[in-house]
């Protein structure tokens, strides 16, 4: 089978931030729930810590050094007892010899932007984050760097609803942009300071995740932050939370931020920043931070990105549930796109279509990870999946493309995919895919499948009402797949969890086929070891036509449906056989084509053909 091409396959990754330079009435957001209140009855047994932050940080622009002080609270509303804390250090990753590094240069298809470039970095060109002093409730303890994660014995255990305070000295470097994060990227912007902090890590119900930064995204802990930023005063800086104040002081200024009720906060610099705005209509105030030194074509690009931006935070927030910040920027740095608190860094030099593309697909990502926040390293195909699906259909509906399917180009690269040999289930850890682009297609593009494919099981009415519910219930929360699973359950009445165990927690595939037809007698075979239920089209010999559904006898029930339906098929029969009406003159199994069947060339049967010799 042809290989397809990774780069056709992986879509931009992006994170969200924002700022704007107005300051009076600077706008709130909703407070973050201490602890968090359930909204369901599904959410009753839910738990979850809180952090607030608050950062003051100066920054050499001209040694791209910064010094920080750190003060943070941390709240234990878990039931258990923690005697140590743990650190994300992620700027430690850009040095040689590092995890990501290492990983890079011995995996099969090394991400290009990466490739051998941080063993090449020169003492000046390296990230880092070394910590100074660290204090409890003023009392120093002991930690210990290990590549970028910091390890803390604490002084004295953090009893079940307890809250101390941690106090920080810090120093750090920002690395050459290499993946995200970064000075000086290949667009020429300064600063793209993403993961630029010591962060703590999340602890739930599964315990620590202090996973090592080896590649791909994050986890982190909701709660607000109180950022003071001090910078050359001819920079323009765009990021995260709410502008409160600037103050300039010979050559530098000092910008004061707050950020209520988020899990990480993102900000990027440069001199020469264009900054924008467009207001939605009853939304958020839209940032748009690009560089003034992009050819004239580009430029203008940017300026019709600015109304079709404002119709994507319409479309996302009527179709999963309201934006809930008073401001989301779109600014150009970083390495692509990444997705991070109220705002995206994308690259700016691009076509009109991709510079929406990838809008599109990274503010999507504030409610499919941002404010539905999975645990990335574990479930990466909830965000990215589920976020290529929303963003598909928004860029469909903006566009007016009709396409039946605007999932159809995920379907391709899943099935090529799950017939390569190279399949792992979507269990997979996301740093331990043996390839890249194992890594790339199972998260974006079955991942969207997944999302696709759940509107052809419970029916479209069902999918859009389960989408809504799901952030209704989980919107800043840290939901799993069996907590999405439990939702569609609830709305659409169905069982459902052999759908989460086969599609995302092994490699098993879908395949019916039609075996044979005789007069009025059609038999079907299932070839594959996943379940589905069937969506029939038969068009008779007098040339009128029929739909069949066969449920599923697992699923204990029918999505809604205007198709006869006939009598349930039990998973275990590999064949199933039944009478239609009249003589068959053609069968098409799927004819919507949503059901990610992965050989589809059995899946018709016409009479003319069968008479071919």
């Amino acid at each position: 089978m042809k290989r397809i091409p990774f780069y056709t396959l992986v879509f931009l990754v992006i994170a969200s931030c924002s700022g704007t330079k107005d300051v009076v009435n600077a706008p709130t957001a909703p407070e973050a729930p201490k602890p968090p209140i359930p909204s369901s009855p599904s959410t009753s047994a839910y738990w979850q810590q809180h952090v607030d932050y608050k950062m003051e940080i100066d920054m050499d622009v001209n040694t791209y050094q910064y010094k920080g002080k750190q003060e943070l609270v941390y709240t234990n509303n878990s039931p258990d007892v923690l005697d140590k804390v743990f650190y994300h250090l992620y700027f430690n990753a850009f040095q040689p010899g590092s995890e990501m590094d290492v990983r890079s240069r011995t995996i099969a298809d090394p991400d290009s932007r990466v490739g051998d470039r941080i063993s090449k970095l020169q003492p000046d060109e390296i990230g880092y984050i070394k910590v100074n002093s660290l204090k409890q409730d003023g009392t120093p303890i002991n930690y210990e760097t290990v590549g970028t994660v910091l390890e803390v014995a604490l002084a004295k255990p953090i009893k079940p609803g307890e809250s101390v305070s941690f106090t920080m000295d810090f120093d750090a470097q920002v690395p050459l942009q290499i993946r995200r994060s970064g000075r000086n990227n290949k667009e020429g912007v300064a600063l793209s300071m993403t993961q630029w902090y010591p962060k703590l890590a999340e602890y739930d119900f599964e315990g620590w995740h202090a996973d090592p930064y080896i590649g791909r995204e994050f986890h982190g802990v909701w709660g607000n932050f109180d950022v003071t930023l001090t910078i050359g005063k001819n920079y323009v800086v765009g990021g995260t939370g709410y502008l409160q104040s600037e103050k300039e002081s010979g050559n530098k200024k000092t910008l004061h931020f707050k950020a209520p009720n988020v899990h990480d906060f993102t900000w990027a610099a440069d001199p020469d920043y264009i900054h924008d705005t467009a207001q939605v209509p009853n939304g958020p105030l839209l940032n748009f931070y690009y560089k003034k030194t992009l050819d004239k074509d580009k430029l203008e690009n940017w300026k019709k990105l600015q109304p079709k931006t404002v119709e994507l935070m319409q479309y996302f927030s009527q179709n999963i549930g309201t934006y809930p910040y008073k401001q989301y920027s779109i600014i150009q740095g970083g390495d692509g796109g990444m997705e991070y608190a109220m705002c995206t860094l994308i690259t700016g030099n691009r076509s009109f279509g991709s510079l929406v593309g990838v809008t599109a697909h990274e503010m999507a990502h504030t409610w499919f990870q941002f404010l539905l926040a999975t645990n990335e390293a574990k479930h990466e195909w909830m965000d990215e999946g589920f976020t290529s699906y929303i963003s598909h259909w928004a860029m469909n509906d903006i566009f007016d493309r009709n396409n039946p399917n605007p999932s159809a180009n995920s379907y391709k690269s899943y099935i090529y995919l799950a017939t390569s040999g190279k399949e792992q289930p979507l269990t997979t850890h996301a740093d331990r895919y043996e390839y890249n682009q194992s890594y790339g297609i199972s998260a974006y593009s079955k991942g969207d499948v997944f999302m696709a494919q759940l509107g052809y099981v419970i029916g479209d009415g069902n999918l859009k009402k389960t989408i809504k519910q799901y952030f209704k219930d989980w919107a800043f929360k840290h939901p799993t797949p069996m907590n999405f699973i439990r939702v569609a359950e609830k709305v659409s009445g169905l069982e459902l969890d052999w759908y989460l165990m086969d599609f995302a927690q092994t490699t098993n595939t879908i395949d019916y086929a039609v075996k044979s037809v005789a007069n009025n007698s059609v038999t079907l075979e299932r070839k594959g070891l996943m379940p589905m239920p069937i969506d029939l089209k038969i068009v008779y010999d007098d040339g009128s036509d029929e739909s069949f559904y066969i449920p599923l006898q697992m699923m204990r029930g029918e999505k809604p449906t205007s198709a006869t339906i006939i009598k349930d098929w039990a998973w275990a029969y590999p064949t199933y056989t039944f009478e239609a009406s009249k003589t068959v003159k053609s069968v098409q199994i799927d004819p919507s084509g949503f059901m990610a069947d992965v050989n589809k060339t059995d899946n018709t049967w016409t009479k003319d053909e069968e008479r071919r010799p």
